[in-house]
């Protein structure tokens, strides 16, 4: 099966790193983030991979170029496509729809996310329901922490709490390539008409995931990773 990775955007919220480079090549300990995406759907026999870049999209084809030794015995074939400068999401993934087969199923997720989920587990959700879209449900931590107050004396206290009942966007999705019909043009944003769309016709099913999930979107965003991986403590690392 095929992963789609959305690697085009300038990544202006992590601006102290992105200057230089696309978000997707900021380094989590020696490796970019997106060589630990590739890792975690790789873990799970996903080894085809292209990539939809945009903003120096270059620096993609110097780095696989340069490490082409390691992912030749991984067994990843690589294709980085330039998918425009100013394409929104949902264009840049129609901008690769002919490398799709027809009703083919592939999997698309985004350069900056992680997560320890089960992507066989996900694949096969997706075919069990035979939809067009599967969206990986999160519950995010809460970006305060919480306090449980009893007559003004704080009875816990919560660094981190996730908002159980609050399911986001995880980025994972499982897509049939009908599923891109649905994406007008190069300014269509996917997370908006087309799935919204998608929705309205009943062919979105969630798959809810309780597991470890983070978004790399700002400087301290990074740092946590950073830290988690330095200290051998990343959750997303479910390879050997």
């Amino acid at each position: 099966m095929k992963l789609v990775i959305f690697a085009g955007g300038f990544g202006s919220r992590l601006s102290e790193e992105t200057r230089l480079k696309p978000k997707p090549l900021v380094e989590i300990g020696d490796k970019p983030i997106i060589w630990h995406i590739m890792k975690i759907y790789s873990h799970h026999s996903v080894k085809e991979f292209i990539i939809c870049g945009g903003y120096k999209h270059q620096s993609f084809v110097k780095y696989f170029n340069s490490i082409k030794n390691q992912t030749d015995k991984m067994g990843w074939n690589i294709k980085v496509v330039n998918t425009g400068l100013k394409t929104m999401t949902g264009g840049r993934l129609k901008r690769i729809g002919h490398l799709i087969k027809e009703n083919e199923d592939f999997c698309l997720t985004y350069g900056d996310g992680l997560s320890n989920v089960n992507i066989k587990k996900l694949i096969s959700f997706h075919k069990k329901n035979k939809k067009l879209a599967t969206i990986l449900a999160v519950n995010p931590p809460a970006r305060f922490g919480s306090l449980l107050i009893k007559n003004r004396k704080v009875q816990k206290f919560d660094e981190k709490p996730l908002q159980s009942e609050n399911w986001i966007n995880g980025g994972f999705f499982i897509l049939n390539k009908q599923a891109i019909k649905f994406i007008k043009n190069d300014q269509s944003i996917w997370e908006r008409e087309p799935l919204q769309n998608i929705a309205k016709k009943k062919q979105l099913f969630a798959y809810k995931h309780k597991g470890y999930w983070a978004a790399m979107d700002t400087l301290r965003e990074k740092n946590i990773l950073y830290d988690l991986w330095k200290r051998g403590k990343a959750p997303w690392k479910i390879w050997k």
